[in-house]
């Protein structure tokens, strides 16, 4: 009888959990501990490879996050690190070397954009920066030492789709791996594993953790490819605490739950905004008119709970209407159950150049909205609140 396969709701619960019967807490117990004692020298170096030998090397508590973790992505295996950048900058070290290319987005993370334009060539690695709906452009980037194709989707922060089955296709014709930062889409609305490809890396910090209170860094994939990372994490040094790994487990309980109310809440204020007379673009993938709200709807099962959107008028403006706001707090990050509000040249995106900036049209009238699980009709009325406040002129909206 073939075995039944699990909703991504009963996952996020279940995942990583032996379901048998048992006597035993209902909840992952903390493996607070930095070693673990053996009774001889054999079993001494039998523990070695282990998750009970040293916890830089891995640890039970964390195990169940990273099994619970690689279940919801449909991957072999998974790993967690101490920081969103800790798991791309591990990864990427350990799979490249001296003399290889990179093809990577131009919308993407600005702390990718540092890494891979400011430190990978001090490692001999050379990164070519693509439009990120360019397909053509992506491969006419491809060199014969090209090994990684790097994506972003839904991108931060203009929230721009990729077509996972091109990106797919055009990495297996010239046999590069590919790498997606999935943090805004979380597996609940978006499974990269399953259009082929390689390597899924979130910040956990977002919404896996779901509560702005730890910060975590999750790579799922290839158990070849989570094997080479392992090792490679185990000698830099960036693995979780356990029990900031427990803190993402308990986040990970809610996941489905709170997705799917950041999803209705972003795409009703997605709508509101996109029909004010202050605003003069807005960007949510599954708002009518957006450029990619075709393959956006095909591929994910939700828009997410990041909108994106350009005040009309001046950076100053921009920075007034974010200050007008009460319950979208003025503050980095994303993802958690509190609404919040950044300008992303000041924040997301403020180590990288105005010049990169301004070809991934990061702007400074651009604002950044991460939606949180309230009320839908007050987060609104915030936002009426804040523009009532702040005097801007009125313009068309066209939809990002």
């Amino acid at each position: 009888m073939k075995k039944h396969r699990h909703h991504p709701e009963t996952e996020a619960v279940h995942g990583g959990t032996n379901l048998d019967k048992k006597n035993a807490p209902l909840a992952t117990p903390i493996y607070q501990t930095a070693t673990f004692e053996v009774t001889d020298n054999e079993q001494q170096l039998r523990a070695t490879h282990t998750d009970m030998f040293y916890t830089r090397y891995g640890n039970p508590t964390n195990t169940v996050v990273e099994s619970a973790i690689a279940e919801l992505e449909g991957a072999d295996a998974s790993q967690l690190f101490a920081s969103g950048m800790s798991a791309i900058t591990t990864s990427i070290l350990a799979l490249l070397k001296s003399g290889d290319h990179v093809v990577a987005q131009r919308d993407i993370y600005g702390g990718a954009t540092k890494f891979f334009s400011q430190w990978l060539p001090k490692l001999g690695i050379e990164t070519t920066l693509v439009d990120t709906t360019e397909y053509d452009q992506h491969e006419r980037a491809i060199r014969p030492n090209t090994k990684l194709l790097y994506l972003e989707s839904p991108t931060n922060p203009t929230v721009q789709v990729i077509d996972l089955h091109k990106v797919a296709a055009l990495a297996k014709k010239h046999n590069l791996l590919t790498m997606i930062d999935s943090t805004f889409a979380t597996p609940i609305n978006q499974r990269p594993v399953e259009f082929g490809i390689d390597l899924v890396m979130h910040s956990g910090t977002k919404y896996f953790g779901g509560h702005s209170d730890l910060i975590a860094g999750i790579v799922a994939g290839r158990k070849d490819l989570i094997e080479r990372i392992h090792e490679t994490r185990t000698t830099l040094g960036g693995v979780m605490d356990p029990h900031a790994a427990w803190l993402l487990l308990r986040g990970i309980k809610t996941l489905a739950v709170r997705v799917q109310r950041h999803n209705e809440n972003a795409l009703r204020i997605a709508q509101f905004l996109a029909q004010h007379a202050k605003v003069r673009r807005v960007y949510y993938p599954f708002l009518e008119g957006h450029s990619q709200r075709a393959v956006a709807m095909e591929q994910m099962h939700g828009g997410g709970g990041m909108v994106s959107f350009e005040v009309d008028g001046s950076g100053e403006d921009a920075r007034r209407l974010s200050e007008a706001l009460n319950l979208f707090t003025l503050a980095p990050s994303l993802g958690g159950v509190d609404s919040l509000v950044c300008i992303p040249v000041l924040t997301s995106h403020a180590m990288i150049s105005a010049e990169q900036r301004e070809r991934m049209g990061v702007t400074e009238q651009l604002i950044r909205l991460s939606v949180g699980i309230e009320n839908a009709d007050d987060l609104i009325a915030d936002l009426e609140h804040a523009f009532a406040a702040v005097s801007l002129p009125r313009q068309h909206v066209p939809v990002g």
